[in-house]
C-alpha cells in the first residue's frame, strides 16, 4: 500500500468535498446550533471550549489537507507549462525557473519587461515603415495605373507579414538564439 498515492487520494476527496456549498451550509448549521445552545448549557465554559477545540482542529487538519492539493496542482501545472515550452519556439530555459530565488525571478521579469518594450519599440517601427511605403507606393499607383478591383487579401494582411519575422528576429535576436 502506497502512503503517498493513499494520501493524495484522500486530500483530493477531501478538498472536494469540504469546498462545496453544503459542506458550507452544514458548518454553517453547525455554529448556528452551537449559539442557540448556549443558554442551555448556560454559556459555560464547557461550550465554549467545544466550538474552540472543534474549530482549532479542523483548521489545523485542514491546513495540511488543502497544502497538499496545492502542492501536487501547482506541480501538475508546472509539467504542463514544461511540455509546453519544450514543444514550442519558447525557451528551453524557462523550465524549472520556479525553483529559483525571488531576487532571480524579480531579474528575469525585469529582463522580460524590457524585452518586451523593446519588441513593441520594434513592431511601431516596422508598422510605420510599411505605412510610408504603403503611402508611397499608393501615389505612385495611383499616378501611373487605375485601381484594380477584386484583389484578394487587404493591405494589412499583406503588410503584417514582414512585421511576424521581424518580430521573430527581434525576440531570437535578444534572447540569444540565432
Amino acid at each position: 500500500m502506497d502512503i503517498d498515492k493513499t494520501f493524495s487520494q484522500f486530500a483530493s476527496r477531501a478538498a472536494k468535498i469540504t469546498g462545496t456549498p453544503a459542506t458550507f451550509l452544514v458548518c454553517v448549521a453547525l455554529v448556528v446550533v452551537w449559539a442557540v445552545s448556549g443558554p442551555i448549557f448556560k454559556f459555560s465554559e464547557t461550550w465554549q471550549l467545544v466550538i474552540n477545540t472543534g474549530t482549532t482542529i479542523i483548521t489545523f487538519l485542514m491546513v495540511f489537507l488543502i497544502q497538499n492539493t496545492q502542492n501536487r496542482d501547482s506541480a501538475a501545472v508546472q509539467a504542463k507549462l514544461d511540455e509546453l515550452i519544450l514543444n514550442s519556439a519558447a525557451q528551453d530555459g524557462f523550465i524549472g525557473i520556479e525553483d529559483l530565488s525571488d531576487k532571480e525571478l524579480e531579474s528575469l521579469h525585469s529582463r522580460l519587461g524590457k524585452a518586451a518594450d523593446s519588441h513593441e519599440r520594434l513592431a511601431t517601427r516596422l508598422d510605420e515603415e510599411v505605412k510610408r511605403r504603403k503611402d508611397h507606393g499608393s501615389s505612385d499607383k495611383k499616378s501611373r495605373t487605375p485601381a484594380k478591383s477584386g484583389k484578394s487579401g487587404s493591405p494589412r494582411k499583406r503588410a503584417s507579414a514582414p512585421r511576424r519575422k521581424a518580430s521573430t528576429k527581434a525576440a531570437d535576436s535578444s534572447s540569444g538564439r540565432q
